[in-house]
């Protein structure tokens, strides 16, 4: 992405906000003084008691707290003018600025921020998945934390969320945001994903569904959610549709997470000190095997193949990866379509080579599930489970 080397003062990322804020409902007065039994018509049936007001109205409930953690990205990013919406520098904003630039927040939720990074998401690597995560789960172990947002840029959004999904221990709220344009820009989408993201997590529906991703006034599941396209805000697809939709404040869910996560998985975070090297090397015509050779000779435990179609391999590189796992080296067929099922025993003798499937797994997400598996087996029958259930 082509980043400016000029940056302004950051301008609001709130300015434009329209109304997102939900209106606190309350509970209806009752009349000054009722109409007293002389008064009332003689044939008049007796009126029925007033009920007294709830103990406690939607208005008067007590806020959520929330920590919203920064990493940087774009939605911490600025450019050198408002046209700039794919020409900036990201990661320059601290967080407790950006918080202040949203303060309709402070009427949905207390917040507080936190800087643990600031970088482009690029950046991201296994030490910092590992100390992000780690962090995340401190915070969630505190009685007075209802639910922590992730300010994240959107380049490795995804593979983030799927590794908090996979090892985080708690059922609170955690949700990833970022912005595909920086404060700065026109019709910068920063502020009001934040403020969304907020609204989640600090929704008890919200709980118990895994690590979630909100966008673009939706919210995904950190399991499915990818992005798909370079710039335009639409860009995080989920192949079977969001988890739901946040309307004017309001957080609506119509399907769930199915398949294991956070409190169902077999991984805590706060016992994995270290990530194997997991590679991932792109097929395309003319594929040079040389790719593999050299995750070989790297130390990767495992190879992701993305391949074509249903990940499929050429005739020319079959001999390479099973040369690959004759040498210890695990690979796992998944493909670079972006969406669907890659099937065991169909393009190749998955049995005969030793070889594993994603299933219906990106090869960026599979390189994250098959770096936690291998921190618990090596047995290549155990891994195709994990590929399976998760």
């Amino acid at each position: 992405m082509i980043r400016s080397a000029r940056i302004p003062a950051l301008a609001l990322l709130a300015a434009g906000l329209l109304g997102a804020c939900a209106q606190a409902q309350r509970a209806p007065e009752a009349p000054a003084t009722a109409p007293s039994a002389a008064t009332a018509p003689a044939t008049a049936p007796a009126a029925a008691p007033m009920q007294a007001p709830p103990a406690q109205a939607p208005a008067q409930a007590r806020r959520a707290n929330i920590v919203i953690v920064g990493t940087g990205g774009t939605i911490a990013g600025a450019g050198a003018s408002a046209i700039n919406t794919a020409a900036y520098q990201s990661a320059v904003v601290p967080v407790d600025k950006i918080i202040a630039s949203v303060p309709e927040i402070s009427k949905v939720a207390n917040v507080k921020g936190e800087q643990v990074f600031q970088i482009g998401s690029e950046s991201f690597n296994n030490e910092r998945l590992l100390t992000l995560g780690k962090r995340v789960s401190q915070l969630l172990k505190q009685p007075d934390v209802d639910g922590v947002v992730i300010t994240h840029g959107t380049d490795t959004i995804e593979e983030t969320a799927y590794f908090l999904n996979l090892t985080l221990k708690s059922d609170k709220p955690v949700v990833v945001v970022g912005s595909m344009r920086p404060g700065t820009a026109l019709g910068a989408d920063g502020a009001l994903n934040l403020y969304d993201a907020v609204l989640v997590a600090s929704n008890p529906a919200s709980r118990g569904k895994g690590t979630l991703v909100v966008l673009n006034d939706e919210i995904h599941t950190g399991r499915d959610v990818s992005k798909t396209n370079t710039f335009k805000t639409e860009t995080f697809r989920s192949p079977f549709g969001p988890l739901g939709y946040v309307v004017e404040g309001r957080t609506l869910f119509y399907r769930l997470p199915a398949r294991p996560h956070t409190l169902q998985t077999q991984w805590d975070i706060d016992t994995i000190t270290a990530l194997p090297e997991v590679a991932v090397v792109y097929a395309y015509g003319n594929v040079n095997p040389a790719a593999v050779d050299a995750a070989v000779r790297s130390g990767a435990k495992a190879i992701v193949y993305a391949a074509t179609g249903n990940g499929s391999v050429g005739e020319y590189m079959v001999e390479p990866l099973k040369a690959a796992r004759a040498r210890g080296v695990h690979v796992v067929r998944a493909s670079r379509t972006g969406s669907g099922v890659v099937i065991r025993n169909g393009e190749q003798p998955d049995d005969k080579y030793d070889w594993i499937v994603t299933d219906d797994q990106l090869p960026q997400k599979a390189r994250i599930l098959m770096a936690l598996a291998l921190t618990q087996t090596n047995d290549s029958k155990a891994l195709q489970q994990i590929f399976w259930k998760y």
